[in-house]
């Protein structure tokens, strides 16, 4: 049974666990992606998100609780700075979490994660879309329903 299990524990003894997460977010700030198994990505987005959202707010309060977290100061200056800069309008989802296959030598599942905001590929793509120059079929007023309101409003004034 599953009762009180809150968090994938990894196989791991508490310290151990804290370390790996802690190298892994702080891989994470300094590259922006990495390659990891499925199951580390998703711990490691529970545990990587919070901290994120603490950077949107640089306070000395908050810079202290990261560094807590990190122990690491060049990844709290880039977490607080460059980071920070990126993702102070989203309200949350800074992780992106995309499944790569499974691993040739134990078959363990793959995912690389990455920072939503800091991949080129997706933002570019989402914003020459988003323009509205997309045209659809269903839903707008086509050429035929404009014409067709109009004589009928051309028919309705001719009738009076």
């Amino acid at each position: 049974m599953r009762h009180g299990k809150k968090f994938n524990h990894l196989g791991r003894k508490v310290g151990h666990r804290k370390a790996l997460l802690r190298n892994l977010a702080i891989s994470l700030i300094e590259h922006k992606r990495i390659n990891t198994t499925l199951a580390k990505a998703k711990a490691l987005r529970v545990f990587a998100e919070p901290i994120i959202t603490k950077a949107k707010d640089d306070s000395t309060h908050n810079r202290r609780v990261a560094f807590s977290y990190l122990q690491n100061k060049e990844a709290v200056k880039e977490l607080f700075g460059d980071i920070a800069k990126r993702v102070g309008d989203r309200p949350g989802g800074y992780l992106r979490i995309i499944k790569t296959g499974t691993r040739k030598g134990d078959a363990a599942e793959m995912a690389m994660i990455e920072f939503v905001d800091f991949n080129e590929v997706y933002t570019a793509g989402s914003d020459s879309t988003s323009g509205g120059s997309r045209r659809r079929r269903r839903g707008g007023k086509g050429k035929g329903g404009a014409t067709a309101a109009a004589a009928t409003t051309a028919a309705a004034q001719e009738e009076e």
